[in-house]
């Protein structure tokens, strides 16, 4: 099996971790929001239409909005990114403010990255139950309770380094030697 055959994802920007580095590109590009006219739990996306879609569609010029009035129909957002990933987000009882927050996660993010598929070259039957490890895995629970810096933990330690042992057994030899 090849590496080119490890992930599946479609991209127009070859590397999009490096997205910003030189300029940054926004991959949001189009969004559709699906609404009722009618329906109470479409309130808020009618409201956000009403009140903040202009402002909205003037801040972000490279973002193409769309209206999709729907009948009898839930409220929902459909964000399509440049590299080919779709995202869908129901907005049922949001509110207006909610609304715009939902669409500015989705300005800035790269597209729906839960659904990449990673294929891995080994496989286990017992997966590890004791969790990934972490630098602060075997640490004593008694430094939750201490306050930093401390003069107990920052003193120099009373016995002898590993240095200073090396140095004495070094210095003893070269007197047997004599």
């Amino acid at each position: 099996m090849s590496n080119t055959s490890l992930v599946f994802t479609p991209s127009f920007i070859k590397n999009p971790s490096q997205n910003g580095l030189g300029r940054y590109v926004c991959q949001l590009q189009r969004v559709v929001l699906k609404f009722c006219k009618n329906n109470g739990s479409s309130r808020g996306m009618r409201e956000f239409i009403e009140e903040e879609l202009v402002d909205y569609a003037r801040s972000n010029p490279g973002v193409v909005v769309y209206l999709k009035p729907r009948r009898h129909r839930g409220p929902v957002i459909s964000a399509e990114y440049l590299n080919g990933d779709k995202q869908w987000i129901n907005c049922r009882n949001f509110t207006k403010v909610e609304i715009f927050k939902w669409l500015n996660l989705l300005k800035t993010q790269q597209g729906d990255t839960t659904g990449l598929r990673f294929r891995k070259l080994w496989h286990t039957e017992m997966p590890s139950i004791q969790g990934p490890w972490t630098p602060y895995t075997f640490r004593p629970s008694s430094l939750n309770l201490i306050s930093f810096p401390n003069e107990d933990l920052s003193k120099a330690p009373e016995e002898e380094s590993a240095t200073d042992k090396l140095i004495e057994l070094y210095k003893k030899q070269r007197i047997s030697e004599s």
